[in-house]
């Protein structure tokens, strides 16, 4: 039987958008096109619709950071027109990769636009493929242009899914804070990392990436975190040299942090940054995970042995206090650029 796509309304979809404004339409409309050569015909009506008054609404400033669970036609035409609060439940206000999709243990929550309602990693540890409250994703992503990500799926998520226990997953006890002692010098390059950053619109972090971390480099090479805005929240920085150091400073961590990491340690937890006296505190604002109050909207953007890279909502303040010691403190804390 055909599907009938048509069924979804118009007044659902843009009550839809009016909790998602963040989505800038252009990336809408290019997921929709996408899903449509794709066959995802209902799912790809939904974001064209959205898209229409995101023209007028969306706010241009903010980066999109969503990931979409588009279900199959045949789903759509099983299930008849879907409600608000079910569509709600197939959009998150995070950006997430494969990668970190399979990072996650069994039983992690997932935020979504449904403000009480949130997806579960079902994904066994002998498991080859994601599943979100006992759904199968399928395959690779069909859309992703570095902020919006869309992935197909079989059936809509049941919005009552729950799970009667967690399944203990080795290796997410503890942080990778250690000291690699493998690489020569030579050897430790952020080029990749930096030419990723620019791709995704974080151009500013990526240009303190390539200058700064070569200051870090010793014999006994630290792994990183870095803690990126998107390049509009950096304009208002940009324009002030001395206060690159400090800015860049507060932004990285001295050991490896990844999203699972972040997701498993305990709400209240303090990261220490490069910049003393500045910390990272770790907490939760319902499902989504909070860094200084900001928001981590593009968990394990980048991912390499040696550096991980999140995408955040906000600049990290500076409190006033650490602010007033910096001119004492900030050029012993100054990489060494000698060899420049």
């Amino acid at each position: 039987m055909a599907t009938k796509p048509t069924f979804i309304t118009l007044v659902t979809i843009l009550s839809l958008f009016s909790l998602s404004s963040a989505l800038h339409s252009q990336s809408i409309l290019n997921a929709a096109e996408t899903l449509s050569n794709s066959g995802y015909i209902a799912m790809a009506l939904t974001l064209q619709l959205i898209s229409d008054d995101a023209t007028k609404t969306a706010k241009s400033s903010s980066p999109p950071s969503f990931t979409i669970f588009a279900p199959a036609d045949s789903a759509f035409a099983a299930s008849g027109q879907p409600s608000l609060s079910l569509l709600q439940l197939h959009l998150s206000p995070v950006s997430l990769s494969p990668q970190s999709l399979n990072s996650l243990p069994y039983g992690t929550r997932i935020p979504t636009l449904s403000s009480s309602k949130s997806l579960t990693i079902t994904t066994l540890p002998s498991s080859s493929v994601i599943s979100l409250n006992n759904v199968t994703i399928t395959g690779s992503p069909i859309f992703d242009d570095g902020s919006v990500i869309v992935y197909g799926i079989e059936n809509f998520f049941d919005p009552n899914f729950t799970i009667s226990a967690q399944i203990e997953t080795p290796g997410n006890q503890n942080l990778g804070c250690e000291t690699s002692r493998s690489y020569r010098r030579s050897e430790f390059l952020f080029h990749d990392a930096s030419l990723e950053l620019r791709s995704r619109g974080y151009s500013i972090m990526a240009s303190l990436l390539e200058l700064q971390l070569v200051g870090f480099l010793s014999d006994n090479h630290l792994k990183l975190t870095v803690f990126a805005p998107f390049d509009e929240l950096m304009f208002g920085f940009s324009g002030d040299f001395s206060d690159y150091s400090s800015l860049f400073f507060r932004h990285v961590v001295p050991c490896k942090v990844t999203w699972a990491d972040l997701v498993n340690i305990g709400s209240g937890t303090v990261l220490e940054t490069y910049l003393e006296g500045f910390g990272i505190n770790v907490t939760r604002s319902g499902d989504l995970l909070m860094v200084n109050g900001v928001s981590v909207g593009f968990p394990d953007m980048h991912y390499s042995d040696l550096l991980v890279v999140h995408g955040i909502g906000e600049v990290l303040a500076l409190p006033v206090s650490v602010s007033d010691e910096i001119g004492s403190s900030e050029e012993s804390m100054a990489p060494d650029r000698s060899e420049f």
